[in-house]
């Protein structure tokens, strides 16, 4: 079995009592001494700080670096101004997901933000399609570090920290700038459903950086969050996750990502398939899934219509925020609409369920860039 990697705040996280578990081949914090309750909450209410570094992050430049991009992944990154970032997603040639990405324009090239699980994969992926085109895909992953800072008092700690103006930055943008001392790139960007920032520096600087964050945050509400929290507030905001409800199993379309996808731009990987798609409907769609009988609805957990399975649960729990036992799940087109009643099986019971809009709860996001 292969050893877990540790992340440079390994030390930190044990210090304040994380309790680590594996994920995605690293040891990490799945939840403090406060729990993952009080995590979430913090988050939805005040503002918490997530050591995110097991994410990769791949630099692109050159003088082709927007044709390459425009190739690999299926958003119109020429839309983009210097400074703006956006959610995407590569493809592979049928349409099913390589991985969700989100994509940073700098002022000295891209960046783009991968999942761990996938980042090794992703690279070779990119460096596999970068034939005829001047461009430069490089892993900068060890010597960049990535903190997620998130929630309503988000920009109050960071603005302690720093003397860049952070209330005019709109959502989905990023700028840099020095936070405790330490040169950074801030995108407004995260996957809480909360307003808030993701920092991309110095490896090297780990511990002054979060250490620093930490204690400015303690007016403010702050709390150390670790995986579990994450989850639980990605979910309620129906954010997906890899492996969860997307994989190399699963399409835009059907996971309703279809917004992200430019089918008018020029040719990319999978716009062939992508269109069949659109045209005739994909055969299952993901939706939300709240219990009407009294039980928690796990992943994995099989769905079913009139007793015959037709789908699975890919994340379920009782909302921190809402109070309900929720879930996101797939099923078959004609039984994806609002009121639609399901059974959920658990442990081998048939739980009736129903389909009911998402997200579950309304993202809080600062207004991005005025459209141009």
């Amino acid at each position: 079995m292969a050893e877990l990697r540790r992340t440079r705040l390994h030390r930190a996280h044990v210090e304040l009592g994380g309790r680590m578990v594996p994920f995605a081949g690293w040891e990490l914090p799945v939840q403090y001494p406060s729990g993952p309750l009080a995590e979430h909450h913090a988050v939805r209410n005040a503002a918490g700080i997530f050591d995110i570094d097991h994410m990769g992050q791949i630099r692109v430049t050159g003088p082709d670096a927007l044709p390459f991009l425009q190739r690999i992944q299926v958003f119109d990154a020429s839309t983009l101004e210097v400074w703006d970032a956006h959610y995407s997603l590569m493809t592979y040639d049928d349409g099913t997901i390589v991985d969700d990405i989100f994509i940073y324009r700098l002022d000295d090239g891209w960046m783009i933000a991968v999942n761990a699980a996938n980042r090794e994969k992703d690279l070779a992926w990119m460096q596999a399609h970068t034939q005829g085109l001047d461009v430069q895909v490089q892993d900068i992953s060890e010597p960049t570090y990535m903190l997620a800072v998130q929630g309503p008092r988000a920009e109050a700690v960071l603005q302690k920290l720093t003397q860049a103006n952070l209330a005019p930055v709109p959502a989905r943008t990023a700028l840099r700038a020095q936070v405790a001392g330490v040169e950074m790139v801030l995108g407004r960007t995260g996957y809480t459903g909360e307003d808030g920032f993701e920092l991309f520096f110095d490896a090297d600087q780990a511990e002054t950086v979060w250490w620093r964050i930490l204690e400015a945050g303690q007016e403010e509400g702050l709390l150390p969050c670790g995986l579990a929290a994450r989850d639980s507030l990605r979910f309620e905001a129906c954010l997906p996750l890899y492996g969860h409800e997307i994989s190399a199993e699963t399409t835009p379309h059907e996971a309703r990502l279809g917004w992200v996808v430019s089918l008018d731009k020029e040719d990319f990987i999978g716009r062939e398939a992508l269109w069949k798609t659109r045209l005739e409907g994909p055969p299952r769609l993901l939706v939300g899934l709240e219990m009407i009988d009294r039980a928690v609805p796990r992943e994995g957990y099989p769905i079913a219509v009139e007793g015959r399975v037709v789908g699975h649960v890919t994340t379920g729990m009782k909302s921190p925020t809402l109070g309900t036992f929720l879930a996101l799940g797939y099923v078959p087109r004609g039984h994806h609409r609002l009121g639609t009643q399901v059974e959920i099986q658990v442990r081998g019971k048939p739980r009736r369920a129903q389909v009911v809009r998402r997200p579950f709860y309304k993202p809080r996001y600062r207004p991005g860039r005025v459209s141009r």
